[in-house]
């Protein structure tokens, strides 16, 4: 179960700064918007990270979820 956890965890990275990259251009309610769903997945991410990392090394865990984190970030663009 810690896998999934982290794999979830890292594809909620990809949001957050998917999410950061566009509150960046955003203005008004619109930025409020983004910056609102920056603080959604970062928390749910960090949180996703620290169940797998009471069962995985945090080591692994750190590197597994940095890679699909920054993976998918430039996927995303």
């Amino acid at each position: 179960m810690a896998w999934i956890y982290l794999i979830i965890g890292g594809l909620f990275e990809v949001a957050f700064t998917s999410c950061l990259a566009k509150a960046k251009e955003a203005t008004g309610i619109e930025f409020v918007l983004w910056i609102t769903g920056f603080l959604i997945s970062v928390s749910i991410s960090m949180y996703l990270l620290f169940l797998a990392s009471k069962t995985l090394p945090m080591g692994t865990s750190y590197a597994v979820w940095a890679g699909i984190g920054a993976a998918g970030s430039v996927i995303a663009g």
